[in-house]
């Protein structure tokens, strides 16, 4: 079997999943305080905190563990070496989990062998959930959390689309699990799953403006009253400007 290529230095921020090397590198950038509260007084109690925050990069083999015989199973069904690289923008394993980015045309196609194939038999989706990266030109991102309950293995799947686009193909058809899942990631995030059989709002009402988990959403409010004061809206406390 030949091994799918090594795409070093591809941008995979956001990554969940290095006990691999890592050949993309790791973007790292430093976290002032808890809330992003700048130019007021510390209302958070957090204002001195300071941390590195590290988004892991490409890992490069070996993966570690299953990870490798999971990969290798998956290029094969694929068709090879070509196959893969044609979906699979990349991998990424930290804290002993591995994520697969998947090229967005291609995650329906990849779930349903990664359900059927008798060397992956990752029979459950146990989770659809939407990400927000604002700082990045595909901003948003769909995590696909997968079980093989003969294997007994874990890996997650990840998509990311930019928010003037973002439709990613629905995996109902062979998951069923997604379907309220991807509706919540719709409602939330307002990521567009092309051929899901019923797409509304599951958590806001159907005539909610906008997508509440967005990083740009404006948190909102309405004052009240506690004990005779009044506790503004959140969009108008220091903590939270």
């Amino acid at each position: 079997m030949s091994e799918p290529s090594r795409k070093s230095g591809i941008d995979l921020p956001g990554a969940s999943g290095a006990v691999g090397t890592t050949t993309g590198g790791s973007q790292q950038s430093t976290q002032r305080g808890m809330f992003g509260v700048s130019g007021s007084g510390d209302t958070s109690g957090f204002g001195g905190l300071v941390r590195p925050k590290v988004v892991p990069g490409a890992s490069g083999r070996p993966y570690g563990g299953y990870f490798d015989e999971v990969v290798d199973a998956l290029t094969d069904a694929l068709g090879g070496a070509e196959g893969y690289d044609g979906a699979v923008r990349g991998a990424v394993v930290d804290r002993d989990e591995l994520t697969l980015h998947i090229e967005r045309e291609r995650i329906a196609d990849v779930c349903a062998l990664l359900r059927d194939d008798p060397a992956l038999r990752f029979e459950l989706l146990s989770s659809v959930s939407g990400v927000d990266y604002p700082e990045q030109a595909e901003r948003l991102h769909v995590a696909y959390h997968l079980t093989s309950m003969t294997y007994r293995r874990r890996i997650r799947l990840e998509v990311s689309v930019t928010a003037e686009d973002p439709h990613v193909a629905s995996v109902t058809a062979t998951y069923p699990t997604a379907d309220w899942q991807e509706r919540e990631t719709w409602d939330m995030f307002g990521v567009v799953f092309d051929g899901h059989p019923g797409l509304t709002r599951i958590l806001m009402p159907d005539d909610w403006d906008g997508h509440p988990q967005r990083k740009d959403y404006p948190l909102g409010g309405v004052p009240v009253e506690y004990k005779g004061a009044e506790i503004p809206p959140p969009d108008t406390r220091r903590a939270y400007r």
